[in-house]
């Protein structure tokens, strides 16, 4: 078996089949990855699943021309009852995963990891939602949870909302994630109908060829050669990809100056102490009693977070 020599990551990167109507994009993240969990925990199948959305949110942006947030969201009733990725037109990404702890506990466990409806249970959907900043624009899709993987529901959302053939591969693991996808595009008039489905069947092929580690851990030229081997292709410069999440100590602070004075002090009696936990990245801010008397002494500020 070759062995696999990790590629750089924390990049999107689009490809087109020449002169055919197929397109596809890839990504892999690895820094913005370790920089999302960095205050969090999740349990490995978990966390293998938000990988893949996270993925799967970058690629969704990477189809489309928009300037503002995309946002990928899986609801289901199994132990992980709602998954949540945003990117950003120029690809800043953030996610959380919420979880029940009994149906995390009763997951069974095998060499071959978790299946995905014990993840997510037998009833759900996934929504799209882009909010785009030109007019205040604002789109939405939703398309009933089917199959046995991330990658199938994300196949189902192209082909239900966008009427576009798609087929996608997710990986995920501790150090990475990643995702590759195929579309078929409308033909024109003028082409050839007979080569335009032949290279097509050859994309559906060739992303089926591929395996997850392959995914995981080949450079992308690699990884297109292997999948796609004859066919002639171009691969275009890649965008970088980031973690970033909206949360600050500015945002916290004007959040507490808007619960008022009086309850977040009452806070402080009980606790000691006030926690603000960002629902996204699970970064918490304190205030201690100096740092909430020199809040409530400043001007004031918007912010939205969660407090515990």
């Amino acid at each position: 078996m070759d062995s696999i020599v990790v590629s750089p990551t924390d990049l999107v990167r689009r490809f087109i089949f020449e002169d055919r109507p197929v397109r596809g994009h890839w990504v892999r993240l690895s820094e913005a990855w370790r920089e999302l969990r960095a205050h969090t925990r999740y349990p490995p199948p978990v966390s293998d699943l938000l990988g893949q959305a996270v993925a799967a949110s970058v690629l969704l942006a990477a189809t489309l021309k928009f300037r503002g947030t995309l946002t990928f969201q899986l609801q289901g009733n199994g132990a992980v009852n709602l998954l949540v990725a945003q990117c950003t037109h120029d690809f800043r990404l953030r996610a959380v995963a919420r979880c029940d702890g009994a149906g995390l506990e009763a997951l069974p466990q095998g060499e071959d990891g978790t299946p995905f409806r014990h993840l997510v249970g037998s009833d759900g959907r996934v929504t799209v939602t882009v909010e785009a900043e030109e007019k205040s624009l604002r789109y939405q899709g939703v398309v009933p949870l089917i199959g046995t993987s991330l990658s199938e529901s994300l196949e189902n959302y192209f082909a239900s909302s966008e009427q576009l053939p798609t087929r996608v591969l997710l990986a995920s693991d501790q150090d990475s994630c990643a995702g590759v996808l195929v579309q078929k595009l409308p033909e024109h008039a003028a082409g050839d109908s007979d080569e335009a489905a032949a290279a097509w069947q050859a994309a559906e092929r060739g992303i089926g060829v591929l395996t997850t580690a392959e995914l995981l851990g080949r450079p992308v030229e690699d990884l297109l050669g292997l999948g796609f081997r004859g066919r002639d292709l171009r691969l275009f410069r890649g965008a970088q990809v980031s973690f970033e999440c909206r949360c600050s100590q500015g945002r916290v602070a004007g959040l507490l100056r808007a619960l008022g004075a009086d309850e977040v002090r009452d806070v402080l009696r009980e606790q000691g102490v006030v926690t603000v936990t960002c629902e996204f990245c699970q970064r918490p801010y304190r205030f201690d009693a100096v740092d909430v008397e020199v809040l409530f002494k400043e001007p004031p500020s918007g912010g939205s977070l969660a407090i515990h």
